[in-house]
C-alpha cells in the first residue's frame, strides 16, 4: 500500500497508544536538548507523541558541540535541566564518558550526509566528482561551514584530502551556531556545506546535492538520557519513539536515512 500521511499518522498514533495504554510513561515534561540535523523531523513528530501520551514536549536548541551559549554541553555544564539529549552520536559518547548520559540508554537514530548549497537561482557548480568539487571550491570567493560534525570534517579534513588547505584559509569561514544556509540565503557565503537534514528547511536556498561518495561523511545522530533527567521513562518513550517505523517518513523527508527501530534501553 502507498504510504498517505494519513498512514503515517495512524501508524504513528498506533505505535504511541501502545506506549501509552501499557504504562509506558504518565503524563510529564519532557525537556530535550536537540542539535540542528534532526530539527525537522523532530518538529513533525513532537505533536504526535504530545497527541498520543498526554506529555508536553520543552525543546531547546544547540549544536552538539563548541563553546557557544547555546551548544548542549555548555548547557548541561550551566545546570540547566534536560531528559532526553538528541545530537551527533560522538558528541553523545563523549558526553556519556563525562557521566552527563545515562549508560546503556544511548539509541542511533539517523544517518546524514553532508549537503551543498547555493544562494537561490544562482548557477549550481559540478560537484559530480572529487576533482570537480576542488574546483567549484577553488573558483568560489567565500565558503561557509558549521562549527559541528560536518564543518569539523569539511575544514580538518576534506580540504587536506584535496590539497587545498591553504587556499581556503582566507575564504573559508566557520559558523558558530547560526546554520549555514542562512549564512549562504544572506550571500555572506557562495558555497555552504553541512547535513542535507539542516540546509532543506531554510528558505533562500537552492541544495546542489550531497558530497559525491569519495568524500563523504555520514553522521550519526543519537539520542539518550540525561543523568540529570526528572523523568527518564517519559524520556524513553520519546526516544522509543523516535526509533520506531512510525518515524520512518518524517525522517526520510528531511534528508536522512532512519537507523533503530526500538528505543532506549
Amino acid at each position: 500500500m502507498k504510504s498517505t500521511p494519513a498512514t503515517f499518522r495512524n501508524l504513528a498514533l498506533g505505535f504511541l497508544s501502545v506506549l501509552w495504554f501499557t504504562g509506558a510513561c504518565d503524563a510529564a515534561e519532557v525537556r530535550v536538548m536537540i542539535s540542528g540535523g534532526l530539527t525537522a523531523a523532530y518538529k513533525a513528530l513532537v505533536p504526535e507523541f504530545e497527541k498520543a501520551t498526554g506529555n508536553k514536549v520543552l525543546t531547546e536548541y544547540g549544536p552538539s558541540m563548541g563553546t557557544t551559549t547555546n551548544a548542549i554541553p555548555v548547557r548541561l555544564e550551566r545546570g540547566e535541566p534536560a531528559d532526553v539529549l538528541i545530537m551527533v552520536g560522538y558528541a553523545l559518547t563523549d558526553l556519556a564518558n563525562k557521566g552527563k548520559v545515562v549508560a546503556g540508554s544511548q539509541v542511533d537514530l539517523t544517518k546524514s550526509p553532508i549537503g551543498v548549497a547555493v544562494k537561490s537561482g544562482a548557477p549550481k557548480p559540478d560537484i559530480s566528482s572529487v576533482e570537480a568539487v576542488k574546483r567549484a571550491l577553488l573558483a568560489a570567493k567565500t565558503i561557509a561551514y558549521s562549527d559541528s560534525a560536518s564543518g569539523v570534517y569539511v575544514s580538518t579534513e576534506m580540504f587536506g584530502k584535496l590539497g587545498i588547505a591553504d587556499a581556503m584559509k582566507d575564504k573559508a569561514r566557520k559558523i558558530p551556531a547560526t546554520p549555514v544556509g542562512e549564512i549562504v540565503a544572506h550571500g555572506e557565503a557562495e558555497l555552504g556545506f553541512q547535513q542535507i537534514s539542516e540546509l532543506k528547511p531554510v528558505k533562500g536556498i537552492d541544495i546542489v546535492g550531497p558530497l559525491p561518495s569519495e568524500l563523504q561523511q555520514i553522521t550519526i545522530f543519537s539520542a539518550g538520557i540525561a543523568t540529570v533527567s526528572k523523568e527518564p521513562e517519559a524520556g524513553r518513550a520519546l526516544i522509543k519513539f523516535l526509533a520506531s517505523p512510525a518515524a520512518r517518513e518524517a525522517i526520510i523527508a528531511s534528508g536522512m536515512e532512519p537507523i533503530a527501530v526500538g528505543g532506549a534501553n
